[in-house]
């Protein structure tokens, strides 16, 4: 069981929106030192919708063979294609990935039996640990409660990120899944109460910026510390709230160029951060201490 705080960690890219790899090895040490649990690469953050399936692979063999067992790391490996999320899946396992973090089908709005269907084919295709990914928000459907009871009895399906910030949710799977299924909060906003009811960790984009606090409020959560770990994200909220002024990653990456850590490219249809927002991040990246 993986807890704490996992950073749905961006991919750097140049200003031609070439893979800025040197960029990404500074990144993951970055986080190591600061205590993140474990590292979500080409997750949704990651813009894993514009990567080709070769840089796709290619960045979750980087990554594993640069944490090289220090920590976990966890490959995004959904798609929008079921072959598609089988054949990531494969090459993730392939690479030594420790689980693999399958955002549900984008564009189709698939049925509830489509869903399952969906990830009942990845799981019996694929021998690794995965984790269903929940964000209706970006994806335009709900991978409804029923809908991931019955896809938790699927022997490797062992885990959840959950986007929708409802907290009822959090107390529903809390009391009708085992207590080994992997339950994490994709929701920055609201990841406390989710802590608090339970739940194992968060997978997170503030931590992009503020690993350090992120892994502290989540530690102190997660032992009970509920005073100590309000404080914490009270610190934090600025940004929980003001680096999704934008579409994710946006707001992130423009924030990691402004820290100096990776360079400032996006690849299309995604551009930099409007200048209308630039005062907005840089206060709340000073309100939370990281500048």
């Amino acid at each position: 069981m993986i807890t704490g705080s996992l950073v749905a960690i961006v991919t750097p890219m140049n200003t031609d929106g070439s893979i800025a790899w040197q960029s990404l090895e500074e990144l993951i040490e970055f986080h190591i030192e600061n205590d993140t649990a474990a590292i979500v690469i080409v997750g949704t953050t990651g813009e894993s919708s514009t990567l080709d399936m070769n840089e796709h692979e290619a960045a979750i063999r980087f990554t594993v063979e640069k944490v090289n067992s220090r920590i976990p790391v966890i490959a995004g490996t959904g798609g929008n294609s079921t072959r598609e999320a089988i054949h990531l899946t494969q090459a993730a396992k392939d690479a030594g990935a420790d689980a693999a973090l399958i955002v549900t089908p984008y564009y189709n709005k698939p049925s509830q039996e489509g869903l399952y269907q969906h990830y009942k084919a990845i799981a019996e295709a694929v021998d690794i640990p995965q984790w269903l990914y929940n964000v209706p928000g970006r994806t335009a459907v709900d991978l409804l409660p029923e809908t991931t009871l019955r896809l938790a009895k699927i022997k490797n399906i062992v885990g959840l990120k959950e986007a929708t910030g409802k907290i009822e949710r959090a107390h529903f799977y809390k009391a009708e899944l085992p207590d080994d299924f992997a339950l994490y909060s994709g929701d920055d906003a609201t990841a406390l109460s989710f802590l608090l009811a339970g739940w194992h960790g968060d997978i997170s984009v503030t931590a992009n910026v503020s690993p350090k606090a992120m892994a502290s409020m989540c530690k102190a959560a997660l032992a009970g510390d509920t005073a100590l770990a309000e404080r914490l994200n009270d610190s934090l909220m600025p940004l929980h709230e003001k680096l999704f002024v934008d579409a994710n990653p946006v707001p992130v990456k423009w924030a990691l160029n402004l820290m100096g850590l990776i360079p400032d490219g996006l690849r299309l249809p995604l551009v930099t951060l409007g200048e209308e927002h630039h005062e907005t991040v840089t206060q709340a990246l000073m309100e939370s201490g990281v500048l």
